[in-house]
């Protein structure tokens, strides 16, 4: 009687722990990925607030999201930006169920490594530079948004063809995104800040309470993450093969 109880106990913690790999713990390392980023982006800023140039933050933000991708991406994918998962789970690379809580992690992470900058910097330099808060003029908003769609097209693009697509596929990827961040900061950040992400843009905005056009820097990365899923879904016919159907991750 004892070995049959004893097997079901095992069994059952058996299922607690599958299900807290698939479920909890991805989202935990997204939510601790995030934090990490969005602190050592808006560190990159602040503390860049005097000499000023992309060059700081360009590097700052590609090799502190290449290393998470790295360390993380075994665990939850690396994603650490809500336009990367639309897209990553438009092209088949995760379930759905898992969407909305990683979407809600990378918001937490953000807003709390937003905070944090903010507690260990003084509060002259992170005024004068608004925390690492991205601010977009009304009059260029149209202008920053199309900005922020094509860097976010370019990101995304890297993220599903590096990472999703199975013909593509390289171990090489982590780099690639990381670079590709960098690049896309030196190309853009003059014009919209380069943003990318909106767990990057929503953290900092918080803790600044700086809202200006903030829309800018979620409609930019949501549209730019829509449209490379179009064109892999609908006109890279070849590569239609090698992704995995939607149907199989629901």
């Amino acid at each position: 009687m004892g070995e049959p109880e004893v097997e079901k106990d095992i069994g059952n913690r058996s299922k607690i722990r599958s299900k807290y790999e698939l479920y909890v713990q991805p989202c935990l390392a997204e939510l601790l990925g995030t934090c990490l980023f969005v602190f050592v982006g808006c560190a990159s800023v602040i503390g860049n607030v005097e000499t000023g140039g992309v060059i700081q933050p360009a590097l700052a933000h590609g090799l502190a999201l290449g290393v998470l991708i790295t360390v993380f991406g075994q665990i939850s994918g690396g994603h650490f930006n809500p336009a990367v998962s639309l897209s990553i789970y438009l092209c088949g690379g995760m379930k759905l169920i898992l969407l909305v809580p990683y979407i809600v992690a990378q918001m937490a992470g953000g807003v709390v490594g937003a905070f944090l900058s903010k507690a260990v910097y003084p509060s002259n330099n992170y005024t004068a530079s608004l925390g690492g808060a991205f601010k977009a003029v009304s009059a260029d908003a149209g202008r920053s948004t199309l900005v922020e769609m094509l860097l976010t097209l370019i990101l995304t693009m890297v993220v599903c063809l590096g990472a999703v697509n199975k013909k593509t596929q390289t171990d090489w990827v982590p780099f690639c995104i990381g670079l590709t961040v960098a690049a896309n900061i030196f190309a853009g950040g003059t014009l919209s800040g380069a943003c990318m992400n909106p767990a990057r843009a929503f953290g900092p905005a918080m803790a600044a309470n700086h809202w200006d056009n903030h829309w800018v820097f979620w409609v930019g990365p949501v549209a730019g993450a829509l449209l490379t899923v179009s064109i892999i879904r609908c006109h890279l016919s070849a590569l239609l093969q090698t992704l995995p159907s939607m149907a199989e991750q629901v």
